[in-house]
């Protein structure tokens, strides 16, 4: 005889099921991705998404705050308003890459080994890439920290500045945003008293402008060798005493 179902010992696990929302989320997102929507389009309306989908508009509204939150809608009011499809930004990425740092409380020997990685090869492809708006940028926050090299607090501000200008100037988005989420770690790191010497503030001054030359020049390897001689140089004289915790803000600077 044929055994049945409730002959056998059988475990079944439960099933989850998608919530309707969370579907509808995903089917958005991905014609967003694959260019079915593009940027600077607005979605159909709330109500004509309801009837297409059959969701209660709850469940529409859900789904579009879920994408609003990931940086790929923007509610915009007035007469062309509407849920204005965007693309994630680079501070969006920050911002991500940040709360990950923050949520697992990254030491800052973290931020010393990214930074070690992550600069020279910013530099070299800056070098590669960099335009001519770029330079003048760099060179602008040159004459800026020679300028400022009484004032520590603006020298600092300064510095992370002309740090990003060169991530920017690799023209490599996904680089940039990473060095741009630990970007006041890396300021932190470097405003320790022993880093704030007139001094120090001359040799930072020296190799920067060692560093733009190869910039200017093209040459990738050259920039690549100075930056990480640079970086080298600020980490054996950056870490503070008792600094064991990447900050990525004022608000997540341990206390």
């Amino acid at each position: 005889m044929a055994e049945t179902l409730r002959d056998q010992t059988v475990v079944l696990k439960r099933i989850a099921t998608p919530k309707p929302q969370v579907l509808l989320a995903d089917q958005l997102r991905e014609a967003i991705l694959s260019g079915e929507f593009v940027q600077g389009q607005v979605l159909p309306p709330e109500r004509e998404l309801v009837l297409a989908t059959g969701l209660t508009r709850g469940a529409v509204r859900e789904a579009l705050r879920t994408l609003a939150v990931e940086g790929f809608l923007e509610a915009r009011s007035g007469r062309f308003g509407g849920n204005v499809v965007t693309l994630p930004s680079r501070e969006f990425m920050a911002s991500a890459i940040g709360r990950f740092v923050r949520g697992r409380r990254l030491p800052l020997k973290s931020l010393h080994e990214t930074r070690d990685i992550l600069e020279p090869a910013l530099a070299h492809l800056a070098a590669l890439h960099r335009t001519a708006e770029d330079i003048q940028a760099l060179r602008q926050l040159h004459e800026s920290l020679v300028a400022a090299q009484g004032n520590f607090p603006e020298f600092a501000t300064l510095n992370i500045r002309w740090h990003r200008a060169i991530a920017s100037a690799s023209h490599n988005e996904l680089l940039a945003g990473v060095l741009e989420s630990i970007a006041y770690g890396v300021s932190v790191s470097t405003s320790t008293e022993e880093y704030d010497t007139p001094e120090t503030r001359k040799q930072v001054i020296r190799i920067h402008a060692r560093i733009m030359e190869a910039i200017e020049a093209g040459d990738g390897p050259q920039a690549e060798l100075r930056m990480r001689q640079h970086i080298g140089a600020t980490h054996a004289r950056a870490s503070a005493p008792g600094t064991t915790i990447v900050p990525l803000s004022a608000e997540g600077e341990p206390g």
